[in-house]
């Protein structure tokens, strides 16, 4: 089923999370698909996009040949082909097999998959108001197309006959595996539908097509289009280094003498966070926190009330009581209720923390007599006074020991003691990349020197760049039809230092690069035959990036990358200890922030939608929460692109919290091994149960295999220093 899960990628703005965002098997070759198609192939076409890969590593995509005005003609041609590949195998006269059937599934659309790499760099990385044009138009024409195969009657009675028939008992685990995956893409989608309820079916996904990428589209347009310009008199409190890099920004919009305060996180965050001048946080706050909500042509209330309506009619065709109850059936929660159980066991002790915490930073407003109380704007500004009172701990003090070229080198030194990976940089120039900032390295196994893939890291914001940080995979592992090698990829909105200078970033963010890392980790490592094996269940996929953090604060780590960015001097001991002390500070922000964009996302899509406001049903929502006044959703319903940019978070939000209780039980393995969190034995354990085998094991299988059982609440719990149920 990869050319259904490519195009799902492709529709949600290839957000992944997991990043990062399939599929596999077949016995019919590549060139034996091309003899047949009667639509032609990407060999007899001048189109880049569509032209295989060549060159070193296995081939790479030709990233300097990418063109928009290529991209429809493209994906036409790549759907044309890809649903004549399809005909012939539903069409076989042969009965269905596993190998004329599903391997024939994960041959076909190989074209088709190269242009959506492609297609996801323009959408994500390298935006235009030319390429949106084209997004916008093939939207629904690529919902179409998804369409065409999930409810093709023939081919999805050739798959069910694979999964009812005598060969599947005889097939290797993970062959059943994929059967069980691709019968499950058709079923859960529509193909068990008739008449006029299949037509209704393939009508909504066309429409949510569309409106999945017009909320996207908007959301980019007001992080483009309101940028708050602040003059010298107007940066007090701001660091050094983050005046130079907003400086840099003025400079590239033509603001000369001014300093660019962007409306994307990497440039917020800090600026509440320091800024002495409250108007301004207010403005840059609300700048940021209105996106898609300023009652204009960009506004999305309207969209993200057609989409709750449209999705809940279409699960209703299927025979479900809600969306989320379609959405979790093949996740680890599996229903609504136990994901909402889980958030519902953490919130009181974090809305706890969050009154102790407001109560610390107003002691602090009193007593300097600024005669305010804590707004949301103010939240950022006094945790860090509190943070500085309470540990002596200074974050932009860290910040001096937080290089990000530096933080790189740690990320590939933790790599290569848990997963033997050695990485290299590639000779400048041999490697096509989409922007300048862009860098490759080739990864080899460390004792053998076998090549495994390249890892690309685009770090840095700019205009067309979507904000936010993920990982994406421009080919995955496969076996079956001869071994190709990962191409994997970070990609992040760091905010460029000023020329030659250094980029300094938080401890938060150093975090989040951490976490990243762990989903190209978690793909290079893949050792499955079938590309589908290498898909994700939500709900467990950020598991493995989240348990990568857990490597930033280890002593191996801080002993030998964390050095001041100009002496080279290591990070104090003393401030280290500071760090550890404060460790679960701001967790009611946090977990709350966090806790209360997955509770609505959760309530959006467990209510009967009809006539809904999203405005007032996110007020009403909170209200009913008990929310605290002093903190706003991570995401507001307006710009919350995890769930109405795409599907591939929708009523799954919840599901970094369902990881993080699987992070915080595996970290707790790693505490109490011989070797800590280098302990050799364990980490080989960790790779071969819960990052090689992708999705060829059921997740929950997987995590018993390399724990000895279940995960539970209280490591969690213990982690973010929340009282223990019993203890």
């Amino acid at each position: 089923m990869r050319q259904i899960l490519l195009l799902t990628a492709s529709l949600a703005v290839l957000s992944l999370a997991a990043c990062s965002k399939k599929a596999e098997s077949e016995i019919m070759t590549p060139e034996s698909l091309s003899a047949s198609d009667p639509s032609g192939t990407a060999a007899e076409t001048d189109n880049p996009l569509l032209a295989d890969w060549s060159g070193p590593y296995g081939g790479i995509p030709a990233f300097d040949r990418m063109n928009v005005a290529d991209v429809k003609p493209a994906l036409e041609a790549g759907m044309a082909q890809n649903l004549a590949q399809v005909d012939e195998i539903a069409n076989n006269p042969q009965p269905a097999t596993f190998e004329n059937t599903i391997l024939a599934l994960e041959t076909a659309g190989d074209d088709l998959g190269r242009v959506f790499t492609y297609y996801g760099i323009l959408s994500s990385n390298m935006s235009t108001p030319e390429f949106r044009s084209v997004q916008q138009e093939m939207a629904p024409k690529l919902s179409e197309f998804n369409s065409k195969i999930t409810q093709n009657e023939a081919l999805f009675a050739r798959v069910k006959a694979v999964k009812e028939g005598g060969e599947y008992q005889t097939l290797r685990a993970d062959q059943k595996r994929l059967v069980d995956l691709v019968y499950d893409g058709f079923a859960r989608n529509g193909a068990t539908l008739e008449g006029e309820a299949k037509e209704r079916y393939a009508a909504i996904n066309k429409r949510l097509a569309e409106l999945h990428t017009t909320f996207a589209n908007n959301v980019l347009h007001d992080e483009e289009s309101y940028v708050t310009y602040i003059t010298k008199d107007q940066i007090g409190g701001l660091p050094d280094s983050f005046v130079q890099a907003a400086a840099s920004a003025d400079s590239d919009r033509e603001h000369e003498g001014e300093y660019a305060i962007t409306n994307t996180r990497s440039s917020m965050d800090p600026f509440l966070t320091y800024s002495t001048e409250r108007g301004l946080r207010e403005k840059v706050w609300r700048t940021y926190y209105d996106r898609g909500d300023n009652g204009d042509a960009y506004d999305n209330n309207a969209i993200i009330a057609e989409i709750l309506q449209l999705r809940d009619e279409r699960v209703g065709l299927l025979g479900y009581d809600n969306y989320a109850a379609w959405r979790l059936e093949d996740r680890m929660a599996k229903t609504p209720e136990r994901a909402i159980a889980l958030m519902e066991a953490v919130w009181p002790a974090s809305v706890a923390r969050v009154k102790e915490e407001v109560a610390d930073m107003q002691a602090v407003a009193d007593a300097e007599g600024a005669n305010i109380s804590i707004e949301p704007w103010d939240y950022r500004f006094y945790a860090e006074k509190v943070r500085k009172a309470k540990y002596d701990l200074n974050s932009d003090d860290v910040k001096q020991y937080l290089e990000l070229g530096r933080l790189r080198e740690a990320m590939f030194f933790v790599a290569g003691e848990l997963f033997n990976f050695a990485f290299t940089p590639v000779p400048e120039g041999s490697v096509p990349v989409f922007h300048e900032d862009v860098k490759v390295w080739e990864v080899t196994d460390k004792t053998s020197g076998a090549h495994i893939g390249l890892w690309y890291l685009d770090p840095f914001a700019r205009p067309g760049k979507r904000s936010g940080a993920w990982a994406t995979s421009y080919r995955s592992h496969e076996t079956f039809r001869g071994k190709k090698t990962v191409l994997a990829s970070n990609n992040s909105n760091f905010v460029k230092g000023a020329p030659g200078g250094p980029v300094l970033i938080s401890w938060d963010d150093a975090e989040t690069y951490f976490h990243e890392f762990g989903h190209a980790l978690h793909a290079l490592s893949s050792n499955v035959a079938y590309p589908t094996l290498n898909s994700g269940v939500r709900d467990y996929t950020e598991f493995q990036s989240q348990l990568l953090e857990r490597w930033l604060p280890t002593d191996a780590v801080i002993n030998n990358y964390l050095v001041h960015y100009q002496t080279g001097e290591p990070i104090p001991a003393a401030l280290i200890e500071k760090i550890k002390a404060a460790a679960n500070f701001n967790q009611g922000f946090e977990t709350t922030e966090y806790l209360a964009s997955a509770l609505v996302d959760m309530r959006f899509h467990t209510v009967d939608p009809a006539g809904i406001d999203p405005d007032a049903f996110e007020r009403q929502t909170l209200a009913d929460l008990g929310m605290p006044t002093e903190i706003v959703m991570r995401h507001r319903s307006p710009h919350f692109g995890h769930i109405f940019s795409g599907e591939g978070y929708s009523a799954g939000y919840y599901g970094y919290m369902w990881a993080d209780v699987l992070t915080a039980d595996a970290a707790e393995a790693f505490a109490e091994a011989p070797g800590g969190f280098y302990d050799k034995a364990l980490a080989r354990k960790l790779v071969d149960n819960l990052f090689a085998p992708r999705n060829a094991v059921d997740p929950a299988d997987a995590y018993r295999a390399f724990r000895g059982r279940d995960a539970g609440i209280e490591p969690l719990m213990r982690d973010r220093g929340f009282p223990v149920p019993g203890e």
